[in-house]
């Protein structure tokens, strides 16, 4: 399991996205009380993210908060762990507008399911556990498409909302 405890995952992540927004989409940008929800809500501004491409030391700080191995990133990306590699030593690299997308959507999910659930342990455990309501696929399959993505949220929030039909 991580070292960090969810709030100083989420602190670090807080700050790294802080920095991205100003250097790389709203240089004048007020970032005081910033946070990734406050990102994730501003959908302009994950568009216009999206499309300037999510710089690799974003990504890094949102795969250390995420409960995904490397492996498991490339796999949602459809890249090879080489590449990943080879965008770790690039100076500063950005993704594709469709991985940008893509790991801003894994980590909406991931947010979310660490506030619906007690630990990270169980959110782990969640994502990895076949379910009936996914036709015994596992949440962390489904994360794979935007479809997918969509019927992992719908799930997270019924479960928040304390409905286990």
């Amino acid at each position: 399991m991580k070292k960090y405890s969810t709030h100083t995952e989420l602190k670090v992540v807080n700050e790294a996205v802080s920095t991205y927004v100003t250097k790389d989409i709203k240089p004048m940008f007020d970032i005081n009380n910033f946070s990734f929800s406050d990102f994730i809500n501003d959908k302009i501004l994950v568009i216009k993210s999206i499309r300037k491409g999510l710089s690799y030391q974003l990504f890094k700080t949102i795969m250390l908060f995420s409960p995904f191995s490397e492996e498991e990133w490339a796999e949602y990306l459809n890249i090879s762990q080489k590449s990943l590699q080879r965008y770790k030593k690039a100076k500063d690299f950005h993704f594709k507008p469709i991985h940008s997308e893509k790991i801003l959507e894994i980590a909406e999910v991931t947010a979310f399911g660490k506030e619906v659930f007690d630990n990270n342990s169980q959110f782990h455990d969640w994502l990895n556990t076949p379910s009936l309501a996914f036709n015994n696929l596992t949440p962390a399959e489904l994360l794979k498409d935007s479809y997918g993505k969509a019927l992992v949220m719908d799930e997270l929030n019924r479960i928040d909302q304390g409905i286990f039909a």
